[in-house]
């Protein structure tokens, strides 16, 4: 008789930051393109200035803060990339084409 020893495959451990100004660096970096900062002083300018800025910081904060926390607590919570996250929030549905056109 052959005895067989399955090698118990233990989980990797995945690498994350090492701290949160990393973190704050990594998602400021994916949400402001280049772009965005050379328009963004032609469009104060040409705009009124400090009206306009605090029309945009209250319009980022209304709107991109909730949708970059979703997106940090689904990460967190799925520990997959943007489709097996779409995959593991709704498995039965075909929402893994949003994550597969977000990362196109």
């Amino acid at each position: 008789m052959k005895v067989l020893f399955l090698k118990q495959e233990t989980p990797k451990k995945r690498e994350g930051f090492s701290s949160s100004i990393g973190v704050i660096a990594a998602v400021l970096g994916s949400a402001v393109g280049l772009g965005n900062i050379w328009k963004f002083p032609y469009v104060t300018g040409a705009n009124g200035g400090a009206a306009f800025i605090l029309v945009y910081l209250l319009c980022l904060a209304v709107m991109g803060l909730p949708v970059m926390l979703s997106e940090h607590l689904i990460g967190r919570h799925t520990k997959a990339n943007a489709v097996g996250a779409f995959k593991a929030l709704q498995p039965r549905k075909p929402w893994y084409l949003v994550g597969s056109a977000g990362v196109l």
